[in-house]
């Protein structure tokens, strides 16, 4: 029997969050693990009159093409490829994995050789989200994979994600409406301001946001979701981080992650595990060791690390700061073919804006 919760979650992200039109070209990537859900949202965006092209993913075929394809073949842009960013009006992306460390085995070069890649694709789905003209969102599927990675079962996962989401109530879609509203205040409150001091047990940074805007994320480019985020100021960030969380990229973990800024750019990094992998990404290209994002987790109801950063960027209590890419609509002009979310852990200590205080020992302060 299919869980009525997969039901309410394909009318949320149908209806709340891509807000699909008739006569909107509509793209699905999913894997077979998803099929409930694949069907489901498919089954919705037919009635919203959408166009539908899915990409079902087969399991394995990441691994295989990283690990035998030739420099040429790592570095093709398909014209469809190109074709779907520049022209489709949705895109949803199910995660739901079966195994979450089938990358582990690839080389963090050719990671990075296949980022440089795709830095003029990442950049047309930004400026196209930025601009409206690209809804997408993405979302999760709880498989025993990603339960296992969380270190649950999967009913518990399950639960989780669920709960996460907030599809055990009536109407999750109030929910979301009523977090955007409450997210609109902190970002009218951010408004025109420049400075932003973090200091605490795992961060002394200073940056600017001047002329830059927050952005809500209530639901709508990740379900579930719950933070408020900016670009800073390229060359402003100062100072220095550690991310006591893990950080995962394509399935490798890098632990205790240091990074010392200066002028904006990343000068020096530390790990405890996989510092060849930490430093191929920052070597991506010229944009990869400056900041694309600063973001504030605001969903309290996310009470315990996944190892899935869909979840874990929104915990209360945390902020990300994310090298690579900016975000448009933010004010952001850094390019890069990465944007990579670390986690920091902000429970002792305070962030500061323009001198008021805003945030302090987990919790924002400000009304």
């Amino acid at each position: 029997m299919t869980d009525p919760r997969i039901t309410k979650l394909a009318k949320v992200l149908v209806n709340y969050s891509l807000k699909v039109q008739p006569g909107e070209q509509m793209l699905i990537q999913t894997t077979p693990q998803a099929d409930e859900l694949t069907i489901a949202v498919y089954k919705e965006a037919i009635k919203a009159g959408a166009h539908i092209m899915t990409l079902n993913q087969v399991d394995g075929l990441r691994e295989v093409f990283f690990k035998t394809a030739s420099d040429e073949q790592l570095e093709y842009i398909a014209p469809v490829q190109k074709m779907m960013l520049e022209t489709f009006d949705c895109f949803l992306r199910i995660q739901a994995d079966s195994n979450t460390r089938a990358m582990s085995g690839v080389d963090p070069k050719k990671m990075a050789q296949v980022g440089r890649a795709n830095a003029a694709m990442s950049k047309i789905m930004m400026q196209r989200s930025a601009t409206g003209d690209l809804k997408w969102c993405m979302t999760v599927y709880p498989t025993n994979a990603m339960a296992q990675e969380a270190n649950m079962s999967l009913a518990d996962y399950t639960e989780f994600v669920y709960g996460a989401g907030m599809l055990n109530e009536d109407s999750p879609t109030a929910f979301w409406e009523g977090e955007a509203k409450r997210q609109a205040k902190l970002i009218e409150w951010m408004k025109g301001r420049k400075e932003v001091v973090l200091k605490g047990d795992n961060i002394d940074m200073t940056l600017s946001i001047d002329e830059r805007t927050f952005i809500e994320s209530a639901g709508t480019h990740n379900f579930p979701s719950g933070e408020v985020f900016t670009s800073p100021i390229e060359d402003s960030a100062e100072g220095w981080v550690r991310f006591k969380y893990p950080a995962i990229h394509g399935g490798q973990e890098i632990h205790d992650i240091e990074l010392w800024f200066e002028k904006g750019k990343v000068v020096k990094e530390k790990a405890g595990k996989n510092q060849d992998l930490l430093t191929a990404l920052l070597d991506t290209d010229e944009g990869s060791r400056f900041l694309g994002e600063l973001g504030i987790g605001t969903n309290y109801g996310i009470k315990r690390f996944t190892k899935n950063m869909l979840f874990d960027e929104k915990i209360g209590g945390t902020i990300h700061l994310a090298v690579g890419a900016g975000f448009p609509e933010g004010g952001g002009k850094n390019e890069s073919g990465l944007h990579w979310d670390m986690l920091c852990d902000m429970h002792n200590a305070e962030i500061l804006v323009d001198g008021d205080l805003f945030y302090k020992d987990g919790k924002i302060v400000v009304e």
